[in-house]
């Protein structure tokens, strides 16, 4: 097997090559967090820990770090009143591991908080300055800049010229050589908590945004490791930037960048302005938090999702007809070794992996489990037992590697569906097996009431040589 992925810096899908034989090393920008997570975090986390369980199915060791920027221009915006910044940022941080926990994302192997590699952020900086490729600002404001004049591949991560970028918003440009340059360093400022500045030698002050990736993913995962990952709105200017430092401090850095792709509502671009951000815990309650991952892992990860009223039900249709097959062929074929690993790994559908190698292409990976289901389906109502469980096996192995098993312990004890999921499936089971008492004592009419009454509560009944099983009307 070769697993391809599209590398943002050459722009082309390529053999994944990891650099250490039977391991990876990802790294992915995690949230700055000044506030609620929204859905656009959700969609970012859920496509690397996608990535992370299919590397990990094709035999490979991840590791995966994902930081939280916990110190940045934004949070100390954010802290007003009487809530001290580091309070509030770790206040949105437990938020956003909360919602990514109900969606059932992994946790990262290492989630390193900026503040707290800052010794090593310095180390870097002194480096730069060192090498010719930083300088501290001539004001004595203590601020420290990267010098992109001096190093000729800046801008190669987005291919642009120099010349035609803009200049870097994150300082006041008075001390700067170029209106491109962006801070490393920035001094403390009088407006400022003192609690938010450490001692450097260019004077106190914090780091800028930029430098605490470059030193976290070197600390965590070495001066050269295999993929790089975050959202497409970070390419530029915070990955340019990234990758600038660290390969002009001597860093080989990622092998690959991977960049995924944003979420519209409506048509239009998340934002304040507009007022049309969607929080990640409003939207998790829209549906139940499996079919909201069955919604944000549908679309290919590089594409841009546009959710609309009413997409969120369709997703919901979808992942029905894949759990209503998964229960019929429950309640129909003896569960015996079906659930033991190796069996359901062994199940694996080749178009299915082959999809999945191919940049992820989860799209075409659905597009084989519903017909897979389809399968099963028509085979249960031959009562073709042998191929049902079969293909019952292979849906499992498929909807496991992507976190979205009906069977799972995390969906089936679900609050919004693992309860409720639970006694209708009661209900429902002891009605059919009333049902099939009064069939057997010829008592028809109380047979048809029992099924007319099911229908009239959206269940439908399938009566197969087998025996009847049924399904939500979808």
């Amino acid at each position: 097997m070769t697993v391809r992925l599209y590398d943002s810096k050459t722009r082309s899908v390529t053999d994944f090559v990891p650099l250490v034989d039977g391991r990876v090393s990802m790294y992915v920008c995690g949230p700055t967090v000044q506030s609620s997570p929204h859905i656009g975090h959700l969609r970012s986390a859920l496509v690397y820990d996608l990535w992370r369980r299919w590397l990990a199915f094709r035999g490979l060791d991840v590791t995966l770090v994902r930081n939280v920027t916990d110190i940045d221009d934004k949070i100390l915006q954010a802290a007003t009143g009487s809530e001290e910044w580091w309070a509030l940022a770790y206040r949105y941080e437990l938020e956003f591991s909360t919602q990514y926990a109900r969606l059932g994302i992994q946790p990262p192997t290492y989630e390193p908080r900026a503040t707290a590699s800052v010794a090593q952020m310095l180390d870097l900086i002194t480096d730069l300055i060192q090498r010719g490729h930083a300088y501290p600002a001539p004001d004595e404001t203590g601020d420290v800049y990267f010098d992109t004049r001096s190093w000729p591949a800046y801008g190669e991560l987005t291919r642009q010229n120099a010349d035609d970028m803009a200049a870097a918003t994150d300082s006041e440009p008075r001390a700067k050589r170029d209106p491109r340059d962006f801070a490393l360093w920035k001094g403390a400022k009088s407006s400022e908590p003192a609690s938010a500045s450490w001692s450097s030698p260019w004077g106190d002050g914090r780091p800028g945004w930029h430098i605490e990736c470059s030193a976290m993913s070197a600390r965590y995962l070495g001066d050269a490791f295999d993929i790089h990952g975050g959202g497409l709105d970070l390419r530029f200017p915070h990955h340019e930037n990234e990758l600038a430092q660290s390969t002009a401090a001597g860093k080989a850095f990622a092998s690959y960048w991977v960049h995924n792709g944003l979420v519209n509502v409506d048509g239009q671009k998340m934002s304040k302005s507009l007022g049309n951000s969607i929080f990640a815990a409003e939207f998790i309650d829209k549906a139940r938090p499996v079919v909201v991952r069955y919604y944000l892992a549908a679309a290919h990860y590089r594409s841009t999702i546009d959710y609309h009223e009413g997409s969120l039900d369709e997703a919901a249709a979808a992942y029905d007809r894949i759990e209503g097959f998964l229960r019929r062929a429950e309640r129909a074929v003896p569960v015996t070794a079906l659930g033991e690993s190796d069996v359901v790994a062994a199940a694996m559908s080749d178009d299915f992996a082959a999809a999945m190698d191919d940049d992820l292409a989860i799209p075409q990976a659905l597009a084989v489990v519903h017909e897979t289901v389809r399968a099963g389906n028509a085979a249960l109502d031959a009562g073709n037992l042998p191929a049902a469980s079969s293909l019952r096996a292979s849906v499992i192995a498929m909807v496991d590697v992507l976190g979205i098993n009906p069977l799972a312990p995390e969906w089936t004890t679900d609050d919004s569906a693992g309860a409720g999921a639970t006694a209708l499936e009661a209900l429902v089971v002891s009605l059919l097996r009333q049902r099939d008492e009064a069939r057997a004592d010829r008592d028809f009419a109380a047979a048809d009431r029992i099924r007319n009454d099911l229908a009239a509560a959206g269940v439908q009944i399938e009566d197969t040589p087998t025996g009847s099983n049924w399904r939500l009307e979808t």
